[in-house]
């Protein structure tokens, strides 16, 4: 309950007047995404919510957008509780109103990934059955080509069919649309070759107070008055910092997709002051024009491993202002390295948030501080179909004494060599280090006699050289001998998802040029 009250202060709700106003919210819409616009304070309607690559919004707007288009889907498509509408967008402003709408509805969010082969759609078509898709336009020859056969609503702006144009329709609100809890918001994870993993969320403002009190204390996202969300909405990631920014009465800046070019425009243009990225999208924007990230003070980095390296050139050019988030889309967000964590441990991710409990396991049991185990998790917030009250998350890592947790890879990573249990993500952890180095990638390549060895493709720091025998020196200084790379491959990039996740799979076919270690 102090928890609750604190945030209400925040959110400035404390007053009877404002109190009420969130009370009749409820009773009349329910609980569901649309609370949002009774927790923003009355005097920010009409401020700037959202701004797209094509139009600026104010809340007022947004929230009188979404309110429409819930009535639109209801009287034309019928559509409300546990029915099933797929997003297949990028980040724009019809996406948000079209999410807003649905969980208004009752009805479930299911969120696509844009990278999703045609393969992977015909089987999530065939596996859930969707009774409504909302896409962009660019996706239509995947949809086309699939099984699909039921409604579908352009979100683009251009298409005369399109979301935007519903909103000025001759349609109108013929029927007073009754209270309703929020659907389901459905992540699908993996399935490349395999059933996809189907991920469910049911938002609950007493379920994630834990994690946006955390939000809100470490990050302190309600000193700052523009944001940009750089990473995908389809992502847990994104979609959990859009929510908290728009709760907090925020201005919130979305591109379709991430381009270093525009990105350094967009910033310096707004003064932006927060912004989610992936590592990658953090290093390709200092590479490109650092001068434009001066408004930075907050910078969210999630998704996937930071490097020692990226965090000292990010301290070094902008200042104490880097954060980095652990979480995944079954568990939700749990650990937050602050800035301060960071300049004394650079690849950590940082404390435990409050309201879960996070452990390292091996072989079914906690393991002592600084043994590696896998991260297992149990909270409130995260997925509400998991089989177990604790969930595996397929990462491992460890907890110093000081209760600093460190990210080691994936539990389908580990390289076993002459015995030995070898974690990559340790070792480029390391190697990223080096100051010739900007990124590393390691992986085990079998051998007939030791089982694995390691293989290292380096990418160099932009103009140095690095020779085999001097990076070989440096590595024996920092490394086990088990853990020193056998092969060394000199590469111009590293493959990365959409998502900024290292490519693994991928790291093989690129350009390279092969030094042998003996």
């Amino acid at each position: 309950m102090l928890k609750l009250m604190k945030i209400l202060s925040l959110l400035h709700l404390l007053s009877p007047p404002k109190l009420a106003r969130l009370v009749v919210a409820i009773f009349q819409n329910g609980i569901n995404l649309m609370l949002v616009f009774a927790l923003t304070d009355q005097t920010n309607k009409k401020k700037t919510a959202l701004v797209d690559s094509r139009e600026k919004i104010s809340y007022q707007e947004l929230q009188e957008r979404s309110e429409s288009l819930a009535y639109l889907l209801a009287e034309k498509y019928r559509l409300g509780k546990n029915q099933r509408v797929a997003f297949l967008c990028q980040n724009h402003a019809s996406l948000v109103q079209g999410i807003f709408a649905v969980s208004r509805l009752g009805a479930d969010v299911y969120l696509l990934n844009n990278s999703i082969s045609q393969l992977q759609f015909d089987r999530r078509v065939e596996e859930y059955n969707y009774d409504l898709l909302i896409y962009d336009h660019e996706f239509s020859d995947l949809i086309n080509n699939s099984p699909y056969q039921n409604p579908k609503i352009a979100s683009d702006y251009e298409n005369t069919e399109a979301i935007s144009s519903w909103l000025d329709s001759s349609l109108r609100k013929n029927r007073k649309l009754k209270a309703s809890s929020s659907g389901k918001i459905v992540l699908l994870t993996g399935g490349t070759t395999g059933k996809p993993k189907r991920v469910v969320h049911r938002p609950s403002l007493v379920n994630f107070l834990d994690p946006f009190a955390a939000l809100l204390n470490r990050l302190q996202l309600s000193k700052y008055s523009t944001a940009y969300i750089a990473t995908p909405i389809y992502h847990g990631y994104g979609m959990t910092l859009l929510l908290a920014l728009l709760a907090l009465g925020k201005k919130v800046i979305i591109q379709d997709r991430f381009d270093e070019k525009k990105a350094c425009a967009v910033i310096a243009h707004h003064h932006v002051e927060v912004i989610t990225v992936v590592p990658i999208m953090l290093q390709k924007m200092l590479k490109h024009d650092s001068a434009a990230l001066s408004s930075l003070r907050c910078v969210v980095s999630g998704g996937t491993k930071l490097n020692a390296s990226l965090v000292k050139k990010v301290r070094h050019q902008l200042g104490e202002v880097l954060y980095n988030l652990y979480g995944t889309s079954e568990a939700g967000l749990n650990t937050i390295a602050v800035p301060r964590d960071l300049a004394e441990h650079a690849n950590t991710i940082g404390r435990a948030i409050d309201g879960g409990e996070l452990r390292v396991v091996a072989e079914g049991k906690e393991v002592s501080p600084d043994s590696i185990g896998q991260f297992c998790v149990q909270n409130k917030w995260s997925m509400m179909n998991s089989p177990t009250r604790w969930i595996q998350t397929g990462d491992t890592g460890y907890r110093d004494a000081n209760g600093y947790y460190f990210l080691c890879g994936r539990t389908d990573d580990l390289i076993i060599s002459n015995g030995n249990n070898i974690y990559p993500m340790e070792i480029e952890a390391i190697l990223t280090d080096h100051p010739s180095i900007r990124d590393v990638a390691i992986i085990g390549v079998e051998d007939c006699y030791s089982g694995q060895v390691l293989r290292a493709y380096v990418q160099l720091e932009h103009g140095k050289t690095l020779a085999k025998e001097e990076l070989i020196d440096w590595s024996g200084r920092k490394l086990a001998k088990f853990q020193i790379p056998r092969d060394i491959v000199f590469v111009d990039d590293l493959p990365y998802t959409e998502l900024g996740k290292l490519d693994r799979k991928q790291v093989e076919t690129a350009k390279k040029y092969k030094y042998l270690v003996n």
